[in-house]
């Protein structure tokens, strides 16, 4: 007699203590990253944290009203983007608002300070020649950050006694310091001038005459008497530095050197516009050995004014063979030339991390645009309005689950045993995972975000609610349970996964088509929704079949909710049979 041959779902389903198990690594596993990575709160947005919000108004160059457009509003809330996301702050928001406004929500966190400032900092960008600089304050210091971190003060800028030496493109820099770091060199790209002889390095000169662009003596001598009275470290002073300083203007400005310093400079009439920067990024240039790098396009008429700039400081002494790159009278960086840079490109190396060489990159992008903003507002957003929403939110949510829990435990009896530990095991991997997503892609939780794990309940509770149905139509057809359960699954599988896969695809063109918080309820709902699928696959239908085997459940308990007479359930079908054939015609 052949033995017959089990099915697929028979022998993949005679072990269901795998599946289980391996829930239960994945559970252990996301919880010990969580308590490992010190995140064991999902990150907060701003409606449930508090922070800030500032709204910025754009202001045109003098004669060109038409640069407020949406393609440069746009390209302002790019790179406005770029800057607070670059500084880890989570769920920071930037968009337009009408014609000329762009508002930035900076939730509350540890970088938010600074990711204000970057977007705060919205002045024209202009290249000027150092005329002199020197630590300012008394050789006072700021406590400087650890080297590479890429923290506020740790910025490419650097003081005029401390230069690696400008190369060529491709070349190596054999004179750089390991102690510059973060220090700024100008690279010639694409240029094919030899270098001149460097000039001795005396780290202070005075201002000449011919590098002051024809200011008066009397200018020069009140500008002078500024300067010596410029203290850089006083926050107040720096905050009014270069305040109305027309392009043309010499000037005073601050800026923060590798080791941490506070320098003071005088600085020579704009050579270059920011305008004038065609394209800024950051590069890693292994070919040569420099690292982190900051490669900048100039247009045509950009290139000429860089070359002839470039041209002048090369035959200065230091200082005055520097150029200071100026955003709000502050320093970003300061790189010395050895020539005239005359190929339309610059690079700017000298021992840059990924997060320096990204925020000047950033500011000199910023500088292309023909626009300025200055800040029209800004107020602190409590978190008492979205904690009092979210508080109501839950219990909401509370509510729902609730009686979700009642109908099952009336309805369903013993199955709602699975149930409930199907959404309980759902509820943790999703914390699990919302922790460990914070820190992983900034991920924050706000009140949209809540009410689409909130809407994930029912979507989760509806996948057991059809398998114990098929279940229950399998045993009304008069099957046992054991088989009745496995009968059921392949039935139950489809319709489970074609009803997540809708709420995943509406998930995800949500996400896709919208912005800003209403994203959040995409993700979550999309998060949530893969999950129902892991849940269901590994620990519903593999404990259902372990609870098939129990006499509770086996034998049709009236509540286990698998009582077939409370179902109704039919008889046994069985075949009628018709008699078999004689063998022999004769004997019929």
């Amino acid at each position: 007699m052949a033995t017959p041959k089990k099915g697929r779902n028979a022998s993949a389903q005679s072990k269901p203590g795998r599946s289980l198990a391996l829930i239960l690594i994945a559970l252990v596993a996301l919880a010990g990253g969580m308590f490992a990575s010190g995140h064991t709160k999902p990150r907060l947005g701003i409606d449930l944290a508090g922070g800030t919000s500032i709204t910025l108004q754009a202001v045109p160059e003098a004669g060109n009203e038409a640069a407020i457009n949406k393609t440069n509003m746009d390209t302002a809330v790019s790179i406005m983007e770029r800057r607070v996301n670059g500084l880890g702050v989570s769920e920071s928001e930037v968009q337009t608002q009408g014609n000329k406004n762009i508002i930035v929500n900076i939730p509350k966190g540890t970088n938010s300070e600074q990711a204000r400032k970057q977007v705060g900092t919205t002045a024209k960008l202009y290249f000027r020649p150092v005329l002199t600089t020197e630590v300012s304050g008394g050789g006072k210091t700021a406590s400087p950050s650890p080297s590479g971190t890429g923290s506020p003060s740790d910025k490419p800028s650097g003081k005029a006694t401390d230069k690696p030496e400008a190369t060529e493109k491709n070349s190596a820099s054999p004179s750089a310091s390991p102690t510059t770091q973060g220090r700024a060199v100008a690279d010639a790209l694409k240029a094919d001038a030899t270098p001149s002889a460097s000039a001795p390095d005396k780290g202070k000169a005075s201002p000449s005459p011919s590098a002051t662009g024809g200011a008066s003596g009397d200018d020069q001598s009140k500008l002078q008497a500024q300067y010596a009275a410029l203290d850089c470290t006083n926050e107040k002073t720096r905050a009014k530095v270069g305040d109305g300083v027309k392009s043309s203007d010499l000037t005073l400005a601050c800026g923060q050197n590798s080791q941490g310093q506070w320098q003071k400079y005088i600085l020579g009439p704009a050579a270059v516009d920011g305008t004038d920067v065609d394209k800024a990024q950051a590069t890693l240039n292994t070919q040569t050995g420099a690292g982190w790098t900051v490669q900048m396009d100039f247009t045509d008429g950009g290139a000429k004014k860089f070359a002839d700039i470039t041209g002048k400081l090369a035959k200065n002494q230091s200082p005055q063979n520097q150029f200071a790159i100026v955003l709000d009278g502050d320093v970003v960086s300061d790189p010395y030339v050895r020539q005239a840079l005359t190929g339309g490109n610059a690079e700017i190396s000298g021992n840059f991390n990924q997060q320096s060489a990204q925020d000047l990159s950033n500011m000199l992008s910023y500088g292309a645009l023909p626009l300025t903003f200055k800040e029209d507002s800004v107020s602190t957003v409590t978190a008492a309005l979205g904690g009092d929403q979210l508080k109501a939110g839950l219990i909401a949510g509370a509510i729902g689950l609730a009686l979700v829990v009642i109908y099952l435990l009336a309805y369903y009896r013993g199955l709602s045993f699975i149930a409930i530990l199907s959404l309980l095991v759902s509820a943790a991997l999703t914390y699990t995972i919302m922790a460990l997503l914070g820190p992983a892609i900034n991920f924050a939780l706000n009140l949209p975000a809540v009410c689409g794990a909130i809407v994930a309940i029912g979507i989760t509770a509806d996948s057991f609610i059809v398998y114990f149905e098929r279940v229950r139509d399998e045993i009304r057809e008069g099957r046992s349970l054991r088989p009745a359960v496995e009968r059921a699954w392949p039935r139950a599988r489809r319709t489970i996964l074609v009803s997540d896969f809708v709420s995943f695809l509406a998930a995800a063109v949500l996400f896709i088509v919208t912005v800003g918080k209403v994203q959040g309820f995409a993700f979550t709902l999309g998060l949530t929704t893969l999950l129902d699928v892991v849940v269901v696959f590994l620990f519903t239908k593999p404990l259902l079949t372990l609870m098939a085997r129990r006499p509770f459940f086996a034998n049709g308990h009236k509540w286990s909710g698998l009582d077939p007479k409370s179902l109704g359930a039919k008889p046994p079908l069985r075949r009628t049979r018709r008699p078999a054939a004689p063998a022999d015609p004769k004997e019929a």
